[in-house]
């Protein structure tokens, strides 16, 4: 199934991704795509080394997934 987005929400899409403080959980959320609908957004938007860039910046990071944001908070305590 293809979706059709507006300029404006594929943009809000691309500053939440691009933000630290911002995880794949809250977009989910607040916007109802998965990590594999953002990913694909942002592939299809950027150009192709923003796009490397951007995800070499997220693999692994810890912020961008709730989940894993807990389980370092929880060491720390």
């Amino acid at each position: 199934m293809k979706h059709e987005y507006s300029e404006t929400f594929i943009n809000s899409i691309i500053r939440m991704a691009w933000a630290d403080d911002i995880s794949f959980d809250k977009i989910k959320r607040d916007k109802g795509l998965s990590e594999a609908e953002v990913i694909k957004i942002m592939r299809g938007n950027l150009k192709s080394g923003s796009f490397k860039l951007w995800r070499k910046r997220v693999a692994g990071r810890s912020s961008k997934h709730e989940k894993r944001t807990k389980l370092l908070n929880q060491d720390v305590i």
